[in-house]
């Protein structure tokens, strides 16, 4: 099968096309003329590079020709950022590769959502798939993601099978810029305190391979999956704060900070959030904290994956302990902890 996967320059992306080349299948992938492809030049199997921004639909178009699926992970996911720049990055891109694989005939489209879509200020335990789309969005990562789902699930139809996955917390190998390195590299410079003020923060977390496991799991069921959103996860959710505690330690990273008065801490992210909302900041800077990320750290978010493993027999073949013990091996191969967390100093 002839697979053509976005994203592959970066993280979560570049597990999706270890999966597909590990079942045989003929890759491709679409990166701009600008992407760093040393990971994907690295690998043994051949890999057929389109070089093509995703908001450009001819160039895109023309990647689609002559696919079987379409694996889309690719996204706008800063904490930064104009509105169009998370519309061009994120809804644009997805309507080009609509419209590609519609005009090539295509079989399949298999869209990497978020379950960030549901952000808000509120514990979510065990939310399944039932649950609406919000009126209201955290911020314009969540928008676009929910106007780009949305599409995707409208474009389905009896010549093109289209689903969309809500991987929550993607972690592993190979990402330098998730919640993981951040929180780490907090954790690093001591500055990382008790947000949750004591609170026992449960949530559902996604290993990359988890994920690349699922998208091929749901295309390879399009009668069920047709048209369909899942939440997908890891088996076991994690409490939050004893994860960062536990990696921590492993890295031997300092302990988490003190308890942060609430009152005081909700004060300073409403502040934040007024001074971030000056365009220039908002297009071109990441704030210290935000309520999205705060909530990501104090409320409780789990997800249920019932839904895929009734569908199309997901089933989590990767371990939390294992999953750990690969993501520190890994760190210390790949040139140990300041490389992982960017550390220059």
């Amino acid at each position: 099968m002839k697979v053509l996967i976005t994203g592959a320059a970066g993280f979560l992306g570049s597990h999706i096309l270890d999966r597909a080349l590990e079942l045989g299948h003929e890759a491709h992938v679409i990166v701009r003329k600008s992407s760093k492809t040393n990971y994907i030049d690295s690998l043994s199997s051949p890999v057929t590079k389109h070089i093509s921004d995703l908001a450009d639909a001819e160039g895109v178009a023309k990647a689609c020709e002559g696919m079987d699926l379409i694996i889309h992970s690719a996204g706008r996911v800063t904490d930064h950022g104009s509105y169009e720049d998370f519309r061009k990055d994120n809804v644009v891109a997805t309507e080009n590769l609509l419209q590609g694989a519609k005009k090539h005939g295509v079989k399949q489209f298999v869209f990497v959502s978020s379950p960030s879509i549901f952000a808000a200020n509120e514990d979510h335990v065990q939310v399944d798939e039932t649950i609406s789309y919000p009126k209201l969005y955290a911020n314009y990562y969540a928008e676009t993601k929910s106007i780009s789902e949305q599409a995707v699930l409208a474009a389905n139809s009896p010549t093109l099978f289209t689903c969309s996955l809500r991987p929550r917390g993607i972690w592993g190998e190979r990402d330098y810029n998730g919640f993981f390195p951040k929180l780490l590299t907090a954790l690093y410079r001591g500055k990382l305190k008790d947000f949750a003020a004591g609170k026992k923060v449960h949530a559902s977390v996604c290993h990359a391979k988890n994920i690349a496991d699922a998208c091929f799991q749901a295309a390879a069921h399009p009668n069920r999956t047709a048209g369909q959103a899942y939440f997908i996860a890891d088996a076991e959710n994690v409490y939050v704060w004893d994860l960062v505690e536990e990696v921590g330690a492993r890295l031997g990273l300092p302990k988490v900070g003190p308890r942060v008065n609430q009152t005081v801490l909700n004060a300073a992210v409403s502040l934040i959030e007024t001074i971030w909302a000056i365009p220039y900041l908002r297009k071109n800077h990441s704030p210290p904290i935000s309520r999205y990320s705060l909530g990501m750290l104090t409320n409780h978010t789990t997800y249920s994956i019932a839904k895929a493993q009734k569908d199309f027999g997901y089933a989590p073949k990767y371990s939390m302990s294992k999953n750990l013990d690969d993501l520190i091996a890994w760190i210390e191969k790949d040139g140990g902890l300041k490389k992982y967390l960017g550390i220059k100093d």
